[in-house]
């Protein structure tokens, strides 16, 4: 269900994954049949009445599962565990299963991060299972799990950023549909900062280029409309002219970005194009597209953008999100400090 995360070993972080998921899987199952259905129901809520994107859904999903297959002594963090239930459904969750669940996730090595989520799902759930009757009470309130400590993103300086626009630029100079494609797709990442999501779920009406804008729908089927330069609009119009078209086949999506079957673009494939492109910038930091909305939000206020406009240029739902990268800005300020001034 849930991905895990990955590790710095290469192909680990994702078998770690593909084994959670199956055991996760399993583990679903396995769970009595009433109880499967109030996850089922659980599923349908987040997706249709909370519009909740696919991954979210998931995460949320996977944890609850864990959760439930815990306490019936399913779980795949306590191999043959108790069945805490003593036979019932889901009105046997309280608080003492919760804090078991959190405590025997910690002793699997779960991290301060990983226990922070999976207890917000587990309190997303019991709250929406005491609205529709399942629980007698919501024993999540009174959970309290660790909180996450929010790391530092990395992100580009802004030469890097130029450097590595300028070599994508000449690529596509080249007229090739791929390349005009890969850097348009770059261009519009650093200049709006969208996520993957947004950016592979743009439709060609989506873009406005005499404008300069482009409308995005956001998390929770939030819309938004994100401006954009020159730079990309120039891209952008290049691929539209003398690239998109090579790819259409009949049956294509209305897909600003198009693979080379003529289908839509996937995250999957605008990772792999990133991180191509950054390994050709020396010194460049290890990032996937969200290292980009990173850059663009640190590069924005260091350059005079104030918080509330950068929040709603990237659609967070707090200013909390966007302080984090006032944080960003401060420690290159001291790290370019202690670089430079004689008495640093």
């Amino acid at each position: 269900m849930t991905a895990g995360s990955a590790g710095s070993v290469p192909g680990v972080g994702h078998a770690s994954s593909r084994r959670r998921k199956v055991d996760l899987l399993r583990v679903r199952a396995e769970l009595p049949a009433g109880v499967r259905a109030v996850v089922d129901e659980f599923e349908r809520h987040l997706a249709l009445e909370r519009g909740r994107s696919a991954h979210t859904v998931r995460a949320y999903v996977g944890d609850v599962v864990s959760l439930l297959g815990f306490m019936h002594g399913l779980g795949a963090v306590e191999p043959g565990g108790v069945d805490r239930a003593g036979g019932r459904g889901v009105e046997a969750l309280d608080l003492t299963v919760l804090r078991a669940w959190l405590a025997a996730q910690r002793t699997a090595g779960a991290s301060r991060t990983t226990l922070a989520r999976r207890a917000a799902a587990a309190r997303t759930f019991t709250a929406w299972a005491h609205r529709r009757g399942h629980l007698a009470v919501d024993p999540g309130v009174r959970l309290v799990a660790p909180r996450s400590r929010r790391t530092l993103p990395s992100v580009l300086r802004a030469d890097q950023a130029s450097d590595l626009l300028h070599a994508s630029a000449s690529g596509a100079a080249e007229r090739d549909p791929a390349a005009l494609r890969d850097h348009a797709l770059l261009e519009l990442l650093y200049a709006t900062g969208v996520r993957v999501s947004e950016l592979c779920g743009l439709d060609v009406g989506d873009v406005d280029l005499e404008r300069r804008v482009v409308r995005v729908l956001g998390k929770g089927g939030k819309e938004r409309t994100v401006p954009f330069g020159v730079p990309a609009q120039r891209a952008v119009r290049d691929w539209l002219a003398h690239g998109r078209g090579r790819l259409v086949r009949p049956g294509s999506p209305p897909a600003l970005l198009l693979g080379a079957r003529g289908g839509r673009f996937q995250p999957a494939s605008v990772r792999r194009i990133v991180h191509a492109a950054l390994a050709a910038v020396p010194d460049a930091p290890v990032m996937g597209p969200h290292g980009f909305r990173h850059s663009a939000a640190t590069h924005l206020l260091e350059g005079g953008a104030d918080l509330r406009s950068v929040q709603e240029l990237l659609g967070h739902a707090t200013l909390a999100t966007t302080q984090l990268y006032t944080h960003v800005t401060v420690e290159r300020l001291k790290a370019i400090h202690d670089r430079t001034h004689p008495r640093s």
